[in-house]
C-alpha cells in the first residue's frame, strides 16, 4: 500500500512539472494572454502523456494540456495545443490507440489550445466517415468534427468580413449557443457547459460522465492566477462564477481525496480540495481589489497595496501572465462603468 502511494506521489510530482513547462511554453515571457500563446516556443516541446482515470487520458507540453477519451469509436481530444506540436500530438494518440480521432473539441480560441486544429482534423474521421461541411474550405474531405462554442468559432473566424486570424481549416465545424450540449460517446454522456466572460468569452467545460473527468479549459490552472482576456470578453466576475460552476460538478472521493478529476488548462490533474483552495484565493482577491476600488483608489496605489502578497509562491511566476497583469485586469473589471484607469 505504502509503495503504490508512493508510486501515485511521484506521477502527481511529474504532472507539476510537465504543467508547468506547457504553461510557460504556451504562453511566452514578457506577453499578454492572447500575443504570448501565438508565439509558444520555436523549439517543439517533449510531451508526455498519462492516465488521468476511466477512459481520459493527458497529453502534457504541447503548449496546453489536451484531455483525449479513448474507446471503440475513436478518440475525442480537448484542445490540439499549438500547430508547431501537432505532430508530436498525433504521435502520442496514435501510441495511446490506433483508432481515429473523431472529435475535437475546443475549450476556448487562443492559440495554444486551437494551434494544432488544422492539422489534427485533417489526420482525423468523422463517425459518418463522409466529409464533413466547412464554409469556404471548398471541397469537404473526411477529417474530425471540431466542437466549439459559437463565440469561440465568431473569435476564430471573421463574422464580420475582417481577416480571420485562423486559416478556415482550423475553424470549429459544429459549434452551439446555449449553456449546455450533450452527446453519448464511447459508453459515456459528454456535457459541454458555457461558461460566459470567463477566460474569454467561448469558454467549455467538458465533462466525461462516466470517466468521471472535467477538462477546465483556461477557467481553471494550478500554475498562475486566472488570465483574464479582456480583449476578448473576460471578466473575473465570470471566472469566479466558473469556477463555482465547477464546484457544482465534482465530488471528492473517500476523506476529500479522488473522485471528480479536474484536467485544467495548465498545471497538474486535481481534484475538489485543489479547486476549493483555488476558487477561495480568487474570490479573496476580487474582494480585497473590490474594497480598494470602492475606497477610489488608484492602480497604482492598489498594486503598491499588494493584494496577492500570500498567493504570489504559488501563482505570481507563470511566464506571460504576472501578478500585475492579473490585478490591472481585475481592477479595471470592477471600476465604475465609464471611468477611465486612473495610474
Amino acid at each position: 500500500m505504502h509503495e503504490k502511494k508512493m508510486s501515485g506521489l511521484r506521477v502527481l510530482a511529474l504532472a507539476v512539472v510537465v504543467g508547468a513547462v506547457a504553461f510557460g511554453t504556451a504562453q511566452g515571457r514578457g506577453q499578454g494572454p492572447a500575443q504570448g500563446t501565438a508565439q509558444g516556443r520555436s523549439q517543439a516541446a517533449a510531451l508526455r502523456t498519462m492516465h488521468v482515470q476511466g477512459s481520459v487520458h493527458l497529453i502534457t507540453g504541447a503548449g496546453a494540456n489536451i484531455a483525449v477519451q479513448l474507446g471503440n469509436l475513436g478518440s475525442i481530444l480537448v484542445d490540439t495545443g499549438t500547430a508547431q506540436n501537432a505532430e508530436q500530438v498525433l504521435a502520442s494518440v496514435r501510441q495511446l490507440t490506433p483508432r481515429p480521432v473523431r472529435y475535437i473539441i475546443n475549450t476556448h480560441s487562443h492559440p495554444d489550445h486551437v494551434g494544432g486544429n488544422e492539422r489534427i482534423g485533417a489526420s482525423g474521421v468523422p463517425l459518418s466517415g463522409r466529409g464533413v461541411a466547412q464554409v469556404g474550405a471548398g471541397n469537404s474531405a473526411p477529417r474530425a468534427e471540431i466542437i466549439s462554442h459559437e463565440e469561440t468559432l465568431n473569435r476564430m473566424s471573421a463574422p464580420a468580413g475582417s481577416q480571420a486570424p485562423y486559416p478556415v481549416a482550423a475553424w470549429p465545424t459544429a459549434t452551439f449557443s446555449g449553456t449546455h450540449k450533450e452527446f453519448f460517446y464511447n459508453g459515456e454522456g459528454v456535457q459541454l457547459v458555457h461558461v460566459p466572460s470567463a477566460h474569454t468569452d467561448g469558454d467549455t467545460l467538458v465533462f466525461f460522465r462516466r470517466s468521471d473527468v472535467i477538462a477546465t479549459g483556461d477557467v481553471y490552472s494550478t500554475v498562475s492566477y486566472p488570465v483574464i482576456d479582456v480583449q476578448r470578453g473576460g471578466h473575473i466576475s465570470g471566472v469566479l462564477d466558473g469556477l463555482n460552476q465547477l464546484l457544482a460538478l465534482v465530488i471528492a472521493g473517500e476523506k476529500t481525496e479522488g473522485g471528480t478529476m479536474l484536467v485544467p488548462g495548465h498545471g497538474r490533474i486535481s481534484d475538489e480540495a485543489d479547486l476549493v483552495e483555488y476558487r477561495d484565493m480568487v474570490t479573496i482577491i476580487r474582494d480585497r481589489i473590490e474594497d480598494m476600488v470602492k475606497k477610489n483608489m488608484t492602480l497604482a496605489q492598489v498594486k503598491a497595496a499588494n493584494p496577492t502578497m500570500e498567493y504570489d509562491g504559488l501563482y505570481g511566476n507563470a511566464a506571460g501572465w504576472s501578478k500585475d497583469q492579473f490585478v490591472e485586469a481585475v481592477y479595471n473589471n470592477l471600476k465604475p462603468s465609464g471611468s477611465a484607469s486612473r495610474r
